[in-house]
């Protein structure tokens, strides 16, 4: 058995070259899995007698099931110990909110987390986000597992982040790695915090966890049949339409089953039935994705989606999306619809990019790059800095983001002089 931090054991970061001590059981043991009223009013009382910043995590079953629920909850706090939770079992834990909704919330990719969190009634009011910190202090690798071995020192057990955790009853081992998940989370925050402070780097850090606390649920995005994968290959409105239907019936299948779509029908079997254009149901089971058993039984259901989508009438096709507002056109569409703005787009990124590399941040997190397109597609009027600072507001950037990076992009926004365009323009010729 490997060896076990203790409170002050964790080795400091200049050490962090040295090889890494396996972490192979929590400290206090695997803890039983809550999944009763009584057990969990008394993790309410434990975790309400706790102090300090309190680390969460959950599981879900992605590419299993339908759903993004929670089918595990971890808890850890100093002086109440780790608590793993059935959600499924316990699916209210507003009762657990209410005792550490004032406390700091420490998660890894918090974004990933919060939305089934809030489905049980967990909702943080502050948090620190262990991923986005090693991203503005710059780590190379950001995952728990690598931030843990190059700040703290030691290795995380990894195997079972792809499980089925709808399974009942979860293994021991997969919840030895539930519970190592949060085992170091609040010490990874400290280390983190104090190596964001010595970077100068502490207050943009708050501003953006405050950020993720505070936006709303995203948008249900619009025609998500578009996404899939393969869809490039397709040339006609009426095999976009039937795309859709297939879509369509393969996602109503894995809702009212909560199966994940993939599971139900792959994306390449969707792509292939619509090249194929089977005019029968035996053509459309001889396709070679449709081979198996499961397939073949339901190949009724697929063909009569596409036999639908065949029968439509022209008014009834998908059209080719369009752009809401002001969201600039794909990237790779500006240098013909507008090479004026294609100019701006590169001055923009390469003014940010070499801030970026000067501030020691990855770029992406200095200011998002769908910031910047927006910008460089429909610039302000007025390209002062003051102007390009009330837009990059306006776009969703952080104050702290906007005071660093608004004279630059004023000055990127700006039309250069005609020797300079007439360069601009050769080079993208060229």
């Amino acid at each position: 058995m490997g060896q076990t931090p203790h409170d002050s054991a964790a080795p400091p970061a200049e050490e962090a070259d040295r090889e890494p001590v396996p972490l192979l059981v929590p400290r206090d043991g695997v803890p039983a899995v809550i999944a009763s009223g009584a057990a969990l009013a008394e993790a309410v009382a434990a975790l309400a007698a706790g102090t300090g910043p309190v680390a969460v995590d959950a599981e879900r079953a992605s590419g299993y099931r339908f759903s993004q629920r929670a089918y595990l909850v971890q808890l850890r706090r100093q002086g109440a110990g780790t608590f793993l939770i059935d959600p499924i079992a316990c699916p209210d834990l507003s009762s657990v909110n209410a005792v550490i909704a004032d406390a700091e919330w420490v998660l890894h990719a918090a974004n990933q987390d919060l939305p089934c969190l809030a489905e049980i009634g967990l909702r943080p009011t502050r948090l620190f986000d262990t991923e986005l910190a090693g991203r503005l202090a710059h780590y190379e690798r950001v995952g728990l597992g690598p931030l843990v071995e190059r700040v703290l020192g030691y290795r995380l057990e990894k195997g079972h982040s792809a499980a089925d955790w709808s399974t009942r009853p979860l293994p021991e081992p997969w919840l030895r790695y539930a519970a190592l998940d949060v085992e170091l989370l609040v010490e990874l925050r400290d280390a983190l915090e104090a190596t964001l402070a010595a970077q100068g780097k502490l207050e943009w850090a708050h501003e953006e966890f405050a950020a993720i606390v505070a936006a709303p649920p995203p948008p249900p995005r619009e025609e998500p049949w578009r996404r899939t994968s393969g869809i490039h290959r397709l040339r006609s409105t009426r095999q976009l339409a039937a795309v859709r239907a297939l879509w369509q019936a393969r996602d109503a299948i894995a809702r009212r089953r909560d199966v994940a779509p993939g599971r139900v029908l792959p994306d390449s079997a969707i792509i292939a039935a619509v090249l194929a254009a089977p005019a029968t149901v035996e053509e459309l089971a001889a396709l070679p994705v449709f081979s198996g058993p499961r397939m073949r039984r339901s190949a009724g259901t697929w063909f009569g989606a596409l036999r639908a989508a065949g029968a439509l009438d022209a008014a009834e096709l998908p059209q080719q999306p369009r752009g809401t507002g002001d969201a600039p056109p794909p990237g790779n569409r500006w240098a013909d619809r507008d090479p004026v703005a294609a100019g701006r787009l590169n001055r923009v990124r390469a003014a940010v990019a070499a801030l970026a590399e000067r501030l020691d941040l990855p770029t992406e997190n200095l200011c998002e790059p769908a910031v910047l397109r927006r910008l460089a597609w429909a610039p302000p009027t007025s390209t002062d800095a003051t102007s390009v600072a009330t837009a990059l507001a306006r776009h969703g950037a952080r104050p702290w983001q906007v005071s660093l990076v608004a004279d630059g992009v004023a000055a990127a926004l700006a039309e250069p002089p005609a020797a300079e365009n007439d360069a601009e323009d050769a080079a993208t010729a060229g």
